[in-house]
């Protein structure tokens, strides 16, 4: 018997369609559009592609996107200028600083600059101590921890009364997903570095949530049978390709594995390094290249990679009742998520103009 995979792209299809329908009645019969704003600092191309798709996922849904850039030399005066302004624009339902952020900012005072009301990521400390007490409201929750709760719902499984496991105590995840468990009436263990039994702990879950960045930490023999996973984490992991060969580089003397372009090879690839052609003398990304006295074009270097998540998915899919997927499971729930806290946001904005 194999785990009933849990098809998180498919659900937060349903999620952002329903999002869609709900930001149109609200545009026709209030003319609000929601404004999602964001604030990107630096050149990180990874907080580019992320902040990229969140605009086109606004667009696709009917809200408005804003952005702002900034260089990586911004001061804090300078970023705390702009989630101030944005605090101030009533188009503005929603603010989301894109992290991490360059080191010489206090990322923790740019985070609680931002408005209680516009604050869709669910991080401000009002809506994080909301949602750790019985008996109250955020407005907002934490996109991937509530994109967690989402998952398990959607898929039939019962949380109350369940015992469930969260494997991480991070602000981000699993501390906020705890509290969500904890609200639907789960009995909550929350693991981490100092956890004296690690996998028989794990192993007493009806639900276990791993988030700990680890690949392929969780291992069959870790899971209770029937049970069911959420995994968050997202790992890149080196796989091997045909055309891999040691090199060293010419700059600094380290060796690295590689392969000249393939150009049948589709996705999951990365740049490490470049080399010669006359000369066959490597280097690794970002070094110089040497003197060769060759004037013929340098050829890339790459290694192949694939995407997994905490979980042995292949380990793990024998023994779990439900299991979620690297990539297509929490992922795409992240930002469908932060969507529909855009939507809550305008909703919220016109109750308040109402009175």
């Amino acid at each position: 018997m194999t785990a009933q995979l849990i098809d998180g792209t498919a659900i937060a299809a349903q999620i952002r369609q329903e999002t869609a329908d709900v930001v149109a009645e609200l545009k026709r019969e209030h003319g609000i559009v929601p404004g999602l704003a964001t604030v990107l600092v630096g050149e990180n191309p990874a907080s580019k592609a992320y902040v990229g798709s969140k605009q086109r996922a606004c667009a696709e849904l009917g809200m408005v996107s804003i952005g702002h850039k900034l260089p990586d030399t911004a001061t804090q005066q300078e970023v705390e200028k702009v989630v101030a302004d944005l605090n101030a624009d009533p188009d503005v339902h929603g603010i989301l600083v894109q992290l991490p952020l360059p080191k010489h900012l206090d990322e923790e005072k740019i985070l609680g600059a931002v408005s209680l009301e516009k604050d869709v990521d669910g991080f401000h400390p009002v809506n994080i101590g909301r949602l750790s007490m019985k008996g109250r409201e955020p407005l907002f929750v934490p996109c991937t921890p509530a994109g967690c709760i989402e998952l398990l719902v959607r898929s039939g499984v019962e949380i109350s009364g369940k015992e469930a496991v969260i494997l991480g105590r991070s602000n981000i995840v699993g501390l906020p997903v705890s509290m969500l468990l904890l609200h639907r009436n789960a009995t909550i263990t929350i693991c981490h570095s100092r956890t004296a039994d690690l996998p028989g702990t794990c192993r007493g879950a009806d639900i276990l949530i791993a988030a700990v960045g680890r690949a392929e930490m969780v291992k069959a023999d870790w899971v209770k049978p029937g049970a069911a996973v959420i995994d968050v984490g997202i790992n890149q992991v080196w796989v091997e390709h045909p055309a891999d060969q040691e090199y060293t580089c010419a700059v600094t003397g380290e060796t690295f594995v590689a392969h000249r372009k393939d150009q049948s090879e589709k996705g999951g690839r990365r740049k490490v390094g470049d080399v010669c052609p006359s000369c066959n003398e490597a280097w690794l990304k970002g070094q110089r290249r040497p003197e060769c006295g060759s004037d013929r074009e340098t050829m890339a270097l790459f290694r192949k990679y694939k995407l997994v998540g905490d979980v042995d998915f292949g380990d793990v899919n024998q023994v779990a009742g439900y299991l979620t997927p690297v990539p297509g499971g929490v992922g795409p729930m992240t930002i469908a998520m932060l969507m529909h806290n855009t939507y809550r946001g305008a909703l919220h904005s016109l109750k308040n103009r109402i009175g």
